[in-house]
């Protein structure tokens, strides 16, 4: 299936709203069967920019279209590293991606050049020639705790975001656990809907809930931006 462009949608929430939030989507949606016995996996993600800081300041100034790469892996583990591009247009998002092996990933970390792919992939490719022309370079590292709900009408995701945190040692990003500074103030945490074509009115109603504000920014922004 070709990958397709999604409503994303973002929300800072406090405590309050956040506990409100899981009473109300556990009815309403069905909880990630991939989590495991805690309730939520961390993701962390290594964020590339070239020497202008152009994703940076693509995103600050809401530059349509726009897109990012990152290195993405899950509960500190190196059994499944993903190269992801994730391009930003006329209110939707794409995502694509590629695998890359624990070596690749290696040499990234401290600042190299991958090969040049030995396949078609698109994404490799893409990436591949952005770090050769626009010197694409590891930029920040960010990591949070995610408890996810889905809902396969609509192909919805709600997540609640917790524990957003940055980092600049890239040569710890596959260990189980890196040095990192918490990002967002203690209490505020985020909410993501995403999806297709609609979204269910069940799943609209649940995340209606007095003085949610909608975020204009995303993680890997405020991030940078509070570690500047």
């Amino acid at each position: 299936m070709d990958p397709k462009y999604r409503h994303e949608y973002k929300y800072v929430i406090n405590l309050l709203q956040e506990e409100e939030m899981k009473s109300r989507l556990k009815i309403v949606m069905k909880e990630d069967p991939h989590v495991p016995e805690s309730g939520f996996y961390r993701i962390r993600s290594m964020y590339f920019d070239d020497v202008d800081n152009t994703c940076f300041y693509e995103n600050e100034n809401g530059t349509d279209p726009r897109e990012k790469f990152r290195v993405r892996i899950y509960n500190g583990s190196s059994d499944f590293i993903r190269l992801e591009c994730k391009r930003k247009q006329a209110g939707k998002t794409l995502k694509t991606s590629a695998r890359l092996t624990e070596e690749q990933c290696h040499i990234l970390m401290e600042g190299g050049v991958i090969d040049p792919p030995d396949s078609d992939d698109p994404v490799l490719w893409k990436f591949y020639l952005k770090q050769t022309g626009r010197l694409l370079r590891p930029a920040i590292i960010v990591e949070y705790d995610r408890i996810p709900y889905i809902c396969e009408e609509g192909n919805v995701r709600v997540t609640l975001d917790k524990n957003l945190c940055s980092s600049h040692e890239f040569q710890t990003f596959l260990d189980q656990n890196i040095p990192r500074k918490p990002v967002m103030p203690v209490g505020e945490n985020l909410l993501e809907v995403k999806y297709d074509e609609f979204l269910p009115d069940a799943i609209y109603h649940s995340i209606q809930t007095a003085g949610l504000g909608q975020a204009t920014y995303s993680k890997y922004y405020l991030c940078r931006r509070y570690d500047r």
